[in-house]
């Protein structure tokens, strides 16, 4: 048994107290800068997921989903094909015809031009929307409702054509309708550009195949 004034019970007692500074500061470092958190740079300073707006989720969701790959025309930069923000979402440049589809052999069956707006396959050509708030060319007419519609059915305005390849609608329906909501509001607040994007070219259908013919009688 220790004795509480001896000098073998202060130097348990300031051992306790070493041992726990040594836990606190290890605790402290592990949660400190960026340390198992990738996805959080150190020093920066975070808003709640409550605080982030309609606008700044739809932002965010625009610009990680690809939409530009697409409805922005790209440009040739300094290390390649670039985006050409200046026309951001503005869609296939009225001014690049594109009317007819290539011939391609085997096993190629699709083509997409430069500008990377206009697409060919079997099932015609299609062509990126106007984007931009634009009430003339683009969807600055298009209500909320509709343009969730349009994703989530596949369908141009939810009830018109098919929408075409490359689009990748089915992925984008799989969205919330919060989501679509956020996308749409952040569509609302970019320049309006007007640029009449040609409608799409529907391919025919294939020739329907004849049946078999019964064979001779003998």
């Amino acid at each position: 048994m220790v004795r509480p004034g001896s000098r073998q019970g202060f130097v348990m007692r300031a051992s306790a107290i070493l041992l726990s500074m040594g836990v606190l500061a290890g605790a402290v470092a592990c949660n400190s800068g960026s340390q198992g958190k990738p996805d959080i740079v150190s020093g920066e300073a975070r808003p709640p997921a409550a605080t982030v707006s309609a606008v700044e989720r739809g932002q965010y969701l625009v610009t990680t989903s690809g939409c530009n790959d697409c409805h922005t025309p790209f440009k040739l930069g300094p290390n390649g094909p670039e985006p050409d923000m200046a026309l951001q979402l503005s869609g296939h440049p009225a001014a690049l015809k594109v009317t007819e589809r290539p011939t391609l052999p085997e096993p190629w069956v699709w083509a997409g031009t430069g500008s990377m707006t206009a697409f060919a396959g079997p099932w015609g050509i299609s062509y990126a929307i106007n984007l931009t708030p634009d009430e003339e060319t683009g969807i600055g007419l298009w209500s909320e409702q509709v343009f969730v519609n349009a994703l989530k059915t596949g369908r141009h305005m939810g009830v018109g054509r098919p929408i075409m390849p490359p689009m990748p609608w089915p992925w984008y329906s799989r969205m919330t309708d919060e989501d679509l909501k956020a996308i749409f509001a952040y569509l609302r607040t970019i320049p309006a550009r007007k640029n009449q994007v040609p409608e799409a070219i529907v391919a025919p259908p294939p020739p329907a195949t004849p049946p078999p013919t019964a064979p001779a009688a003998r």
